[in-house]
């Protein structure tokens, strides 16, 4: 099983030695704004239903969770910012890592983002993931959940200099984004553990979704 943690200090350990330190600077500055606001209060927590919600996968199939929920004792609903953000790419091979078991604790994976249905194949392809990869159109869903914020201006420039497009990747010029969130839903839609953060380098680990959900079988 994948230490996503220990992979995720190992980029950080590479990309600080590839950045420049002000640049470095403002990306942090960036993320200790959001903390201080403290944007994640406002989310979706644990004991409260996660409202049905329907979205295309990276087919352009409608998936409606309501149905992944009848077919599962589980489900697991992931948020991610998109393919360009190499922390999701590290958390969606890692999840995909755990498919297997997640499978024989008759338990579903979705993970949600706000770009096309392309960008969402295309991340899918790279990462080669066998779970539905489903866009949310406007993070209309995610700001449901109280999970959205608008990018800071300051990182623009850097995003763009990276060669990122958010805009292109969402068909959306808000530069709104979810905060990394993954919920884990018993049958009745009820959230049974929630993890929000702030800071997009910051993972909910594999193994603790499958220690959840062996508790509460």
């Amino acid at each position: 099983m994948s230490n996503l943690q220990k992979e995720i200090d190992a980029y950080k350990e590479a990309f600080v030695g590839k950045v420049p330190v002000e640049l470095r600077k403002i990306m942090l500055n960036a993320t200790k704004e959001l903390e201080d606001v403290n944007i994640s209060k406002d989310a979706l927590k644990v004991g409260e239903v996660m409202k049905s919600f329907t979205l295309p996968n990276a087919l352009g199939e409608n998936i409606n969770l309501s149905d992944v929920l009848s077919n599962n004792d589980f489900v697991v609903v992931n948020f991610y910012r998109g393919v360009w953000c190499p922390y999701c790419n590290l958390e969606l091979k890692a999840l995909q890592s755990i498919v297997p078991q997640l499978s024989q604790l008759n338990t579903a994976l979705i993970a949600v983002s706000p770009q096309t249905a392309d960008a969402s194949l295309s991340t899918k392809e790279k990462n080669e993931l066998s779970f539905e990869v489903l866009s949310d159109e406007k993070n209309k869903i995610a700001k449901e959940f109280g999970l959205v914020f608008v990018l800071a201006d300051a990182l623009k420039p850097i995003y763009a200099k990276f060669g990122i497009d958010i805009q292109g990747l969402n068909q959306d010029d808000s530069f709104e984004l979810p905060m990394p969130a993954t919920f884990v839903l018993n049958k009745k839609a009820e959230v049974i553990f929630a993890f929000v953060d702030e800071d997009y380098t910051k993972r909910m680990e594999p193994k603790t979704i499958l220690d959840i959900i062996a508790q509460n079988k």
